[in-house]
């Protein structure tokens, strides 16, 4: 991935960061030239890697305080700092909120919101200490800002990371800036349990103005930006990353109904 904006000597932790969009991210932030941490329960069987390098791994639980403040303790004893980290572990099944148990959506809320809080805060303690301070990114989603059917618990707790940014970025500032970055719809090598076939991958990918689906690689670009030095005046908002949106439904209805 070519980019112009430049992260040597700087070092990076992403979440999430073995597979999907945290692999593009942590892909992304290799190529531009960051030493860069991934973490997550399991080790994968071949590590991020752009232009030769490669991340490190480090176990661990985004769920677990205990073994947050191991992981960011793990990063200092190793590379001295931490400048910027993406919070991008998360995610949930699909399942029906009028029948799923209570237990399922606690988990669901504790893995996509609490552990963003946590994850964040056992970063901000390394940061604070820092001259250089940092920058904290939270992966939300356009989940937070519709409707999430299927995913209801997912899409609250995405809106209450949006929150949380807002106000992290005012408690912690100026020593560290926190940014959302809420994606859309984006192609990973697990889009087939969420859309289907190829065909419909196609039919998602009409819906929306851009013509496609994100790849991980569009909010790898994001999180560059929003991490860099040119947009040290960004703190305390969300970046969507959506292709337009979605086409509203009453638009293809009334279309329908004129024909």
């Amino acid at each position: 991935m070519n980019t112009t904006l430049n992260f040597d000597q700087r070092v990076v932790l992403v979440t999430g960061g073995t597979k999907g969009i945290g692999r593009g991210i942590a892909e992304g932030f290799l190529a531009a030239g960051a030493t860069v941490v991934v973490c997550a329960r399991s080790a994968p069987e071949a590590l991020p890697a752009a232009d030769g390098r490669s991340a490190s791994f480090l176990p661990c639980d985004v769920r677990d305080a205990d073994a947050l403040t191991a992981l960011m303790d793990g990063i200092v004893q190793q590379h001295g700092q931490l400048d910027v980290l993406i919070h991008n572990a998360g995610g949930s099944p699909s399942v029906e909120a009028a029948t799923v148990s209570p237990r399922f959506h606690e988990g669901v809320i504790r893995l996509n919101f609490t552990a963003a809080l946590h994850t964040a805060q056992a970063a901000n303690r390394v940061m604070q200490r820092q001259d250089q301070g940092g920058v904290i990114v939270l992966i939300g989603s356009v989940s937070a800002l519709r409707p999430s059917p299927g995913t209801a618990a997912y899409g609250a707790a995405k809106a209450a990371v949006l929150s949380l940014a807002s106000s992290l970025a005012v408690e912690w500032a100026p020593k560290v800036r926190v940014v959302a970055v809420s994606p859309g719809l984006v192609r990973t090598e697990q889009s087939d349990l969420h859309y289907g076939d190829a065909a419909g991958l196609a039919a998602v990918a009409a819906t929306i103005p851009a013509g496609r689906l994100a790849e991980p690689a569009d909010v790898a670009q994001a999180c560059l930006f929003v991490a860099s030095k040119s947009a040290a005046y960004l703190s305390g908002t969300n970046l969507l990353l959506h292709g337009g949106g979605e086409k509203p439904a009453f638009l293809g209805a009334a279309q329908k109904g004129a024909a």
